[in-house]
């Protein structure tokens, strides 16, 4: 098998463990905004059009931080594959995946050949 670069390997991990900081970050904050976070809305007597608005935005909430989420667990999966030696290479086929749809999706498990034909099996 092919060894990836190590230089590119490197610019990659670091730009995914940023990535991951910055979604960890976000994921905070958004909790925090969550209505349904607050210890004392339990004991409330909101009128319904103020429970209907909290209800709202905890869903809006919660959908952002649920594909948040998996965006963090594909970057996790991509720095587990960098340090075991498996990143950069397709799932499928195995053969190395372009760095170029690496630069553009660095959590990419299939080579484009294969990503392609799973599009048409979906």
């Amino acid at each position: 098998m092919q060894k990836f670069p190590d230089e590119i390997l490197l610019e990659i991990r670091r730009h995914l463990e940023e990535e991951k900081t910055r979604i960890v970050a976000r994921i905070n904050e958004l909790s925090a905004q969550d209505p349904f976070a607050d210890p004392d809305r339990v004991n409330d007597n909101a009128a319904s059009d103020t429970e209907a608005s909290e209800e709202s935005k905890h869903d809006n909430v919660a959908a952002i931080i649920a594909e948040l989420a998996k965006k963090q667990e594909e970057i996790d999966a991509s720095l587990e594959r960098i340090r075991d030696g498996t990143y950069g290479y397709c799932r499928r086929c195995k053969t190395m995946i372009d760095t170029d749809r690496l630069g553009i999706l660095p959590t990419a498990t299939l080579c484009l050949c294969c990503e392609k034909e799973k599009g048409k099996k979906d």
